[in-house]
């Protein structure tokens, strides 16, 4: 009867540390999880962080894009005035001489 008693004891503190250690590696698990969990969630803030960025820029350049085409065409525009007026006061100084 006491071999009984002591082996029901033997197995009562077996199950007991199996069921610690089971537990503690749950709670191991759950960090574990919960560390991934975290480093996920905080690439994909940075990963959408650059994708703002990234537009921004993206959106900066094409207002700086506009703004020098048409500063190119209000150049361009403003040569060939220019060069429509200097032949038109051509066209005006040639009637006003006199043929020769």
């Amino acid at each position: 009867m006491v071999d009984q008693e002591e082996q029901s004891l033997k197995e009562a503190r077996r199950l007991e540390k199996r069921a610690a250690e089971e537990a503690k590696r749950l709670a191991k698990e759950q960090a574990r999880k919960k560390d991934y969990l975290a480093k996920e969630r905080a690439i994909e803030e940075a990963q959408k962080e650059r994708e703002t960025k990234q537009s921004e820029k993206r959106a900066n350049e094409e207002i700086e894009q506009l703004a020098r085409e048409q500063a190119r065409r209000e150049a361009y525009l403003a040569r060939e005035k220019a060069i429509a007026e200097a032949q038109e006061v051509r066209k005006l100084k040639a009637k006003k001489q006199p043929p020769e």
